[in-house]
């Protein structure tokens, strides 16, 4: 398996889940972002996004889907079908990114990575606030004392949803969400998969 990546985008999703799952791989280590900064990466991966994850013919490009992919061959951090978490579990998946990490994207583009004369703060600040108020299905999920988010047992879907976090922290608004995601980030953080991810991504 191989995974490109840019230290703390989207990919940090995947590369979390091979050191979660103690999955073998190979990393490739990109600046950010590769489109610009590395055209021949188009090359790989036509659309220039990262992740960009290939196992044997498979090819994929989606953060969350690659954690669902690795869970699966893995066979573990998972819920399966007729589990009766499985519907949060997937969820909470797939809101990871286009719920939670989508309008942060956009908070990025347009306060820190477009030029300063095309930064547009209204729309950052307006996005902002989209993220926070649609952090609630985790705050409340998490309300009753559960440690993850399926309950007792951490999935991909944690990872998944805790990267949404780790961007919430770059771009300085973490302390704006509720206690109990807070609380769900500093346990997901403290992970030794967690660390070893950070630790691979310097290279």
């Amino acid at each position: 398996m191989k995974l490109w990546h840019c230290r703390d985008a989207r990919s940090f999703r995947a590369l979390w889940a091979l050191e979660e799952l103690g999955l073998p791989y190979e990393l490739v280590l990109l600046p950010f972002p590769p489109r610009w900064t590395q055209p021949s990466f188009l090359e790989v991966n036509p659309l220039g996004t990262i992740p960009f994850f290939t196992d044997g013919e498979v090819r994929m490009t989606e953060s969350a889907a690659i954690c669902q992919y690795l869970a699966e061959k893995a066979g573990a951090l998972r819920v399966l079908p007729g589990d009766p978490r499985y519907g949060d579990y997937l969820n909470f998946l797939h809101q990871s990114d286009a719920t939670l990490t989508f309008p942060q994207t956009l908070v990025l583009r347009y306060s820190m990575l477009e030029k300063p004369e095309n930064r547009l703060p209204k729309v950052a600040s307006d996005y902002k606030r989209w993220f926070l108020a649609r952090t609630i299905w985790v705050e409340q999920a998490l309300a009753d004392g559960r440690p993850w988010l399926c309950g007792d047992d951490f999935t991909v879907a944690d990872i998944a949803v805790a990267y949404a976090f780790l961007l919430a922290g770059t771009l300085g608004h973490l302390e704006e969400v509720g206690p109990n995601a807070r609380a769900f980030w500093a346990r997901a953080s403290a992970r030794e998969g967690f660390a070893r991810a950070k630790a691979a991504q310097r290279g």
